[in-house]
C-alpha cells in the first residue's frame, strides 16, 4: 500500500506531471475551448495524456479542472455542469493512477491576477463547490495553482481546510523578484499560508525554470514548509500562428537536480511542458536522496524606499536622424528597460551614464516579454528632457488597438519624440497579468506602413491631418534559426512596408554576424547588430534554453559556466567585446543591450566602441 501523500514527500522528492492545457493544444484542440469539459464528451483523450505522463514517471498526476469552476465553466455555457466535470477528471486521473500513484485536485485562480467584479463571498462559493466535487471523489489531496495574490490563495485554502484535513499544495505565480501581486515577499506569503494549514507552498507557470530559481533564491534560509516547482518550458513564443516553447527536455532534467538540491519535494512541469521533460525530470531524481531540511521562518523586514531628487529640465535641440548618422559613422542605441515600479531614480541615472558614455540614442521597451512597465512615452519625454539623449521608443501591436495606437503616436510626436521600432509584441497571457487581452488590431508590417502614412499627413482612418509627423520607424528582425534567408525574406516584407532601420535581436555568434552581413548585403537600409553583454553562468543558460530568438554558441555557453557576481560580468564584457569587432568591421549599426539594469556593463562597451571607431562620442541631442 503506498504511504500517505505527507509522509511520500518527507522521504523523496516526488515527480509530477506535466502541462495539460499546452500538450492537448500540441494535439490539435483549438485554444478558446474548454479543455476541462473534454473530461465528459472526450475521456479518452484526458486519460490518453495522463497515461504518457505515468509512463514518463510521473507519481502525482493532476486532475484536469484547472478552470473548472462555476465562473470560468459560465464562458462556455457550462456552469450547470461543476460537479460533473470536477467528479469525472477525479475519476479518469484515479483510474491511469493505479493503486500507487496519487492524484490531487487541481483548482486555478478565478481571478487570474485580475481585479475583476468578483465579489469575495463569489469566490468562496465558487471555491467550495469545486472543491466538495474533487472531496466527494477521494483525491488524495488539494493542488491550489498558478495564483497571483496572497488574499484569493489564502481564501482558497481557508475552503479547503474547512472541508478536509487532506494535504494541501498551494502554489503562486511570480516571477524570480519573489513578491506577489498584492505585495507580499514569498517569506510573509508562505508564513501565511503556513499558518492556514498548507502542507506544501511553491511555483508554478508565468516563468520557466530560471526564473523559479530567483523566486526560491529569495526564501533561502527562510522555509517554513517543503517546497514544490512547476515550470513553464520558457518563455513562449508565437511562430507561424502557434505557440512555442524553446526550455528542451534535458535542460529540464539538468535543472530538477538543482531544484532537488535547493529543498523542493514535488517537481513537475507547467505550460509548454510534455511527457518528455518529465521523463528528463524523473531520470534526473532516479535514486536521489533528498538531505533533510529544517525549516525555520526568520521574521521579515519591510523594505526601505529612498527617494532621490532628479535633475531640472535641461534643453533640446534636433539634429540629424538615426539613420542618416549610422551612413557617415558607426552608431550605438542602447537599450535600458522601463522600471516595473514607480521609482526612476536608477533608469534616470543610468540614462544620464550612458549619455555621458555616448550613446547616440536610448531606446525603451514597451512592456517587453508581456510584463507591465512604466510608459516609455512619459520615460522617454524625461529622457529628452533631463539628459539631451534621444530616445527611440518600441510600439507593441498587443497593447492597443487602432485608435489606441494612434493616439498614442499623436503624442509621441507631440513630445517630439520621432525615433520608433515597431514590434508585435509577446502575447499577454504569458505576462504578469495573464487575464489580460492581446488587442492585435495590426501586425508589425500593418502598424509600420500606418505610422508612416502620418508621415503623409493622412490618419489611420484615411482622414486628413492639419500636418504631418516625422516619425523615423525601424522594424526587428531575429537572424537565429534554421533558415536565415527566410528571415531575410520577412525583413525585406518589412522594407517593403516602409521600415527606415533594422534592429536584431542579440546576436552571440561571429559566425552569425558574417552570415548576416553576406545575406543582408543587398538591403539599402541600415541594420543594427544587437549586442547584449551576459551577466553571469545562469543568465547565459536562461536566455539560451528560455528565451525565445536567443542562441548561444558552445563556445559562449563553456566560457560563462558557473561565472556569477562581477566575475560573470567581466566574462560578459569580454566577450561582447569580441563581437563588438566582428560586428563593427561589417555594419555601422550597432544595438547594445542592457541586462538587469547594469548600465556600467553597457558603458564599457560604449568605450571600447568609440575607442575601436576612432570617432569621438558625439550625443545626436546636446
Amino acid at each position: 500500500m503506498k504511504p500517505e501523500l505527507r509522509k511520500a514527500w518527507d522521504h523523496q522528492v516526488l515527480v509530477g506531471d506535466g502541462a495539460m492545457g499546452t500538450f492537448l493544444y500540441q494535439m490539435g484542440f483549438p485554444v478558446g475551448i474548454s479543455y476541462e469539459e473534454l473530461n465528459l464528451t472526450s475521456p479518452e483523450v484526458i486519460r490518453d495524456v495522463h497515461r504518457r505522463y505515468v509512463e514518463a514517471g510521473t507519481q502525482i498526476l493532476e486532475t484536469n479542472t484547472f478552470s473548472a469552476n462555476y465562473d470560468k465553466l459560465s464562458k462556455y455555457g457550462l456552469e450547470s455542469k461543476v460537479e460533473e466535470i470536477n467528479r469525472a477528471g477525479v475519476r479518469i486521473a484515479k483510474e491511469v493512477a493505479g493503486p500507487n500513484g496519487y492524484v490531487v485536485g487541481a483548482i486555478g485562480s478565478i481571478r487570474g491576477g485580475k481585479r475583476t467584479n468578483i465579489s469575495t463571498s463569489e469566490l468562496k462559493q465558487y471555491f467550495e463547490q469545486q472543491i466538495t466535487a474533487l472531496l466527494t471523489e477521494g483525491v488524495d489531496g488539494i493542488l491550489l495553482e498558478t495564483f497571483y495574490d496572497v488574499e484569493e490563495l489564502y481564501l482558497a485554502l481557508s475552503n479547503v481546510r474547512r472541508l478536509s484535513d487532506l494535504p494541501v499544495i498551494c502554489q503562486f505565480a511570480v516571477e524570480d523578484l519573489g513578491r506577489t501581486l498584492d505585495g507580499y515577499t514569498m517569506p510573509e506569503a508562505f508564513r501565511l499560508l503556513q499558518q492556514e494549514g498548507a502542507d506544501v507552498i511553491g511555483f508554478n507557470c508565468r516563468t520557466g525554470p530560471n526564473g523559479i530559481m530567483g523566486a526560491l533564491r529569495t526564501l533561502e534560509g527562510q522555509l517554513s514548509v517543503p517546497v514544490s516547482v512547476y515550470p513553464n518550458a520558457g518563455v513562449a513564443d508565437y511562430v507561424d500562428g502557434e505557440y512555442r516553447y524553446g526550455a528542451t527536455p534535458e535542460y529540464f532534467g539538468q535543472m530538477a537536480l538543482k531544484f532537488a538540491d535547493m529543498g523542493a519535494r514535488i517537481i513537475g512541469g507547467c505550460c509548454g511542458t510534455t511527457p518528455a521533460h518529465i521523463a528528463e525530470i524523473a531520470s534526473a531524481l532516479k535514486g536521489y536522496v533528498p538531505q533533510p531540511i529544517s525549516y525555520e521562518p526568520v521574521p521579515v523586514q519591510p523594505p526601505v524606499v529612498i527617494h532621490e531628487q532628479l535633475a531640472e529640465d535641461t534643453s533640446v535641440s534636433k539634429t540629424p536622424n538615426i539613420v542618416d548618422l549610422v551612413k557617415q559613422r558607426h552608431t550605438v542605441i542602447v537599450e535600458l528597460d522601463p522600471p516595473r515600479d514607480l521609482d526612476i531614480v536608477k533608469f534616470m541615472k543610468g540614462a544620464q551614464a550612458l549619455k555621458d558614455a555616448g550613446a547616440d540614442a536610448l531606446t525603451l521597451a514597451d512592456n517587453s516579454l508581456a510584463v507591465t512597465r512604466m510608459s516609455n512615452m512619459a520615460l522617454g519625454h524625461l529622457v529628452q528632457a533631463q539628459t539631451g539623449l534621444r530616445p527611440l521608443v518600441h510600439i507593441a501591436c498587443r497593447d492597443r488597438n487602432l485608435i489606441g495606437t494612434q493616439s498614442h503616436m499623436m503624442g509621441f510626436d507631440a513630445l517630439g519624440i520621432d525615433h520608433v521600432l515597431a514590434v508585435t509584441g509577446d502575447p499577454a497571457r504569458f505576462g504578469d497579468l495573464p487575464g489580460s487581452s492581446s488587442v492585435y488590431d495590426l501586425t508589425s508590417f500593418e502598424i509600420i506602413r500606418m505610422i508612416k502614412q502620418l508621415n503623409d499627413g493622412i490618419a489611420f482612418s484615411g482622414q486628413p491631418l492639419k500636418q504631418k509627423a516625422k516619425f523615423v520607424v525601424g522594424a526587428a528582425f531575429n537572424p537565429h534559426g534554421k533558415h536565415l534567408h527566410k528571415a531575410v525574406a520577412r525583413l525585406e516584407r518589412k522594407i517593403a512596408a516602409g521600415a527606415d532601420y533594422i534592429m536584431t535581436q542579440p546576436v552571440y555568434d561571429p559566425e552569425l554576424i558574417c552570415a548576416m552581413k553576406e545575406a543582408t548585403k543587398h538591403l539599402e537600409i541600415p541594420i543594427f547588430v544587437g549586442i547584449m553583454p551576459l551577466a553571469s553562468g545562469r543568465n547565459a543558460e536562461y536566455l539560451h534554453n528560455e528565451v525565445p530568438g536567443i542562441q548561444l554558441s558552445d563556445d559562449v555557453r563553456s566560457r560563462m559556466a558557473g561565472l556569477e557576481g562581477a566575475e560573470g560580468r567581466a566574462m560578459g564584457v569580454a566577450i561582447a567585446k569580441e563581437l563588438l569587432d566582428v560586428a563593427m568591421d561589417h555594419f555601422n549599426g550597432i544595438y547594445l543591450m542592457t541586462p538587469f539594469m547594469l548600465y556600467e556593463m553597457s558603458a564599457q562597451l560604449l568605450e571600447h566602441v568609440w575607442a575601436k571607431s576612432g570617432h569621438p562620442a558625439t550625443p545626436l541631442f546636446h
